[in-house]
């Protein structure tokens, strides 16, 4: 009678398992869990203590960056207001730095163990949460989304592998719910990037608060976008559309799309405004997914595995140098991907195998990857060649 009761349960707890719909937020989070894991972590850890390259190589650049800087003083703003190109610039780069500078000095307080990373990784997130209160102007959702996507990145790891305590982090997870969250959760109808990045930030902080309701609903408008950011061909003759843009025709799809209107696998929605966009949203997009499968669900199986895979592929044979076809964006390129390749190129790489020629070239030459200065940071070292 009691074996039988067993296997009622553990029935039961693998149709739970099956049932949750993709991407849907975990039973109970797991933590460290945003985009990079303690398994990840202790990998990275040990290759740096071993000398092995190149993860070594990414350390010291990380290092040796101003974001490692233990005398790095924060420069907090009650109010952050962002205009379009930084115009105006207020706090808008302290705050992104800021917040790399604790994800930066968190990741070196787990490799080295040193207390002081970790307590200048405190001394940051708690400067800003006790004076923030809101983001303003036109390009408040997209700064909050950079700057969100870092912020809980490091306070994962300080809370949850940091036994030194951390006696304002409830002050800090106020910060994230009611100065950040509220402004992205909701998405954005601009270019691509942005809601990807804002979605990006929204995932990570729903994971640090343990917040399932704003978790799913991230997930949700993530898995939207992505489809309607990197075109497959599966697709149809036009791209996918974000129902709340209104794309109804295919001169407002077109026109979306930069004016490009021959389709190809991988290309992407911003592909023929420049690359750098282009890798904003391709960050995010394995960012999210990163983080996804660090909660139980492996997306880089779905489509968004297969979006990202195209879409790292197509834009890295152009930044290789591959000749422009006119069909392409009027045949010329703006180039800078920038140090995006890591986290999808191991994932669909090196676990589940795909062969990626040129991401795996670009992902070489760009080795140790460093900071776009926005959101992302020190990729080589988190995820490179990273089995965990």
């Amino acid at each position: 009678m009691r074996r039988t009761a067993l296997l009622t349960v553990a029935a039961a707890l693998l149709a739970t398992a099956l049932a949750r719909p993709a991407g849907a937020a975990p039973a109970a989070f797991a933590h460290p869990g945003v985009t990079v894991s303690q398994a990840q972590l202790d990998f990275a850890r040990s290759k740096v203590n071993s000398g092995a390259q190149p993860w070594k190589g990414a350390f010291d650049r990380m290092t040796a960056s101003k974001y490692a800087d233990l005398n790095r003083a924060p420069k907090p703003r009650a109010v952050v207001e962002c205009g379009s190109y930084s115009n105006p610039n207020n706090g808008c780069t302290d705050e992104r730095e800021d917040a790399i500078a604790a994800y930066t000095q968190a990741l070196a307080w787990y490799v080295t163990r040193d207390e002081r990373h970790a307590r200048k990784a405190i001394e940051l997130m708690d400067a800003w949460s006790a004076v923030i209160r809101d983001h303003t102007n036109s390009n408040a959702p997209l700064q909050t989304g950079w700057a969100g996507s870092s912020w809980p990145k490091a306070a994962e790891i300080i809370k949850y592998t940091y036994g030194g305590g951390w006696a304002n982090s409830g002050r800090f997870a106020t910060m994230l719910r009611t100065v950040y969250l509220p402004e992205i959760i909701n998405g954005s109808n601009s270019n691509g990037n942005w809601e990807l990045s804002m979605m990006e930030a929204a995932v990570g902080i729903s994971v640090f608060l343990e917040d399932k309701a704003s978790y799913d609903k991230a997930m949700a408008k993530f898995r939207t976008r992505t489809a309607a950011y990197v075109y497959l061909a599966s697709d149809g003759d036009l791209p996918k559309t974000v129902p709340s843009q209104n794309l109804n025709t295919r001169d407002k799809i077109v026109n979306y799309w930069q004016g490009q209107g021959t389709f190809v696998t991988g290309l992407t929605q911003e592909t023929c405004r420049d690359l750098t966009h282009t890798g904003y949203g391709i960050s995010a997009i394995s960012h999210i997914a990163e983080t996804s499968r660090i909660q139980g669900q492996d997306l880089y199986g779905t489509d968004v595995g297969e979006r990202l895979r195209h879409a790292l592929g197509f834009q890295a044979k152009y930044e290789l140098g591959a000749a422009v076809p006119s069909w392409l964006c009027g045949g010329s390129l703006h180039l800078g991907l920038g140090p995006v390749t890591e986290v999808g190129h191991n994932a669909l790489a090196n676990r589940l195998g795909h062969a990626m020629t040129n991401t795996a070239a670009l992902n070489a030459r760009n080795r140790p990857s460093g900071t776009d200065n926005l959101f992302v940071a020190w990729e080589t070292l988190t995820h490179g060649d990273n089995p965990a």
